[in-house]
């Protein structure tokens, strides 16, 4: 049972640092946070939803895929209502608008379990590994520091200045809440395909927290750039259904790109986007052989691997906590141990990219093989159970 003093408290912070977020809460004890006055549209769709929205419409930023249309703050309009309601009102087929939803990291989320990370001794860096293709894996994220296990590698350092994660946003000499979350997330996906090529996009802050919109600026442009994409992030919607601009975002992309998503750290069966997405692969956590207390689990899930205790390398840093019984809870030497479903994505995605590596294969063949129901142990509501030796 989660302590609602904690959650509020959580949400209090959240709210603070993100003035223009919002709780809603379509169905009642079913909530989401979504941007104030502010629709995402698909760019296809955009001269339907502005001559329909004209009257609360204050301005519009258009990009790749899709506008984000700005509201009239005044208006005081309902975006969850009003994109129901552009939604369903076309004429000859079904626009695809939505709110801007928050997306979140997920070892956190403020209607469920935390968990921090904890620093942990050096592990050895991945093994090396012979590939028969390249392979690229996406990893869309919070970003990454420098580390020891890929600091020399040419894919790093293409990017490092563009990626680098932000440890202490609000400067209060601690480790924000999901600093070096894309950097744990870029280690154990080398542990487990230690020959692939990480392509990084900082789409959620030090705090784990974003929006659809910059998911979606991610996505398009991936557009034949990698070959796995690992979101260990997302959120539900207000009306649990999925987003229409991100499901066509994701079908943009493509067959020959899989997609691997978590399923979300809130112990229930609420479908988390994009994990429940036909066409992404929804990860579960597992503690041993079981469900991990914390992780999402339901029909929508595909596959669960090991998502307790998960070892990999973290960023540098000693926060301002003192030592408990001669022990530093903060400082971090560039290695950490942490729970959720965050870290059971990329075990799976990277078994999926290795083996695409080696064989040289398409990754959605690799995908095939790697979640065989046929030939894998399965369990109700988690789908394949993926042991691997990097766990």
């Amino acid at each position: 049972m989660f302590d609602e003093s904690v959650q509020q408290a959580r949400l209090d912070r959240l709210l603070a640092r993100h003035r223009d977020a919002v709780v809603a809460e379509h169905v009642r004890g079913c909530p989401t946070l979504v941007r104030r006055d502010q629709i995402l549209v698909a760019d296809q769709d955009v001269p339907a939803v502005e001559d329909r929205a004209r009257r609360w419409l204050d301005s519009r930023e258009d990009g790749p895929g899709v506008a984000r249309m700005r509201l009239r703050a005044p208006a005081r309009v309902d975006v969850c209502e009003l994109s129901a309601h552009l939604n369903e009102d076309a004429p000859h087929r079904r626009l695809a608008v939505a709110p801007n939803h928050l997306v979140h990291g997920q070892p956190m989320w403020w209607t469920g379990p935390a968990g921090r990370p904890a620093p942990t001794a050096p592990l050895a860096p991945p093994r090396t590994a012979r590939v028969r293709r390249p392979v690229t894996v996406a990893v869309l994220d919070t970003g990454l520091s420098p580390h020891p296990w890929y600091e020399s590698a040419d894919w790093y350092a293409a990017q490092r200045d563009e990626v680098s994660e932000v440890l202490d946003a609000d400067l209060d000499y601690a480790l924000d809440a999901q600093a070096g979350h894309g950097t744990f997330i870029a280690g154990v996906l080398l542990r487990h395909a230690p020959g692939v090529r990480v392509r990084a996009i900082r789409v959620i802050g030090g705090d784990g927290v974003g929006d659809e919109l910059g998911v979606l600026r991610a996505l398009a442009r991936l557009a034949g750039r990698a070959d796995v994409v690992n979101l260990s992030l997302g959120c539900h919607t207000y009306d649990d259904r999925p987003s229409p601009v991100v499901a066509r975002a994701v079908a943009a992309l493509g067959r020959r790109t899989v997609i691997v998503a978590c399923a979300g750290n809130h112990a229930s069966d609420r479908p988390f986007w994009p994990a429940a997405l036909k066409h992404v692969i929804a990860v579960a956590a597992l503690d041993g052989l079981e469900r991990a207390w914390f992780s999402d689990y339901g029909w929508w899930v595909d596959a669960c691997a090991p998502g307790v205790d998960v070892t990999s390398c973290f960023v540098s840093f000693d926060g301002p906590l003192p030592r408990v019984r001669g022990i530093d809870p903060d400082d971090f030497a560039g290695y950490a141990s942490w729970s959720g479903t965050s870290f059971a994505a990329p075990a799976v995605a990277g078994a999926i990219a290795g083996l695409a590596a080696a064989e040289d294969l398409p990754a959605t063949t690799a995908a095939e093989r790697i979640l065989d129901p046929a030939h894998r142990r399965t369990l109700p509501d988690l789908g394949v159970i993926l042991m691997t030796s990097g766990s």
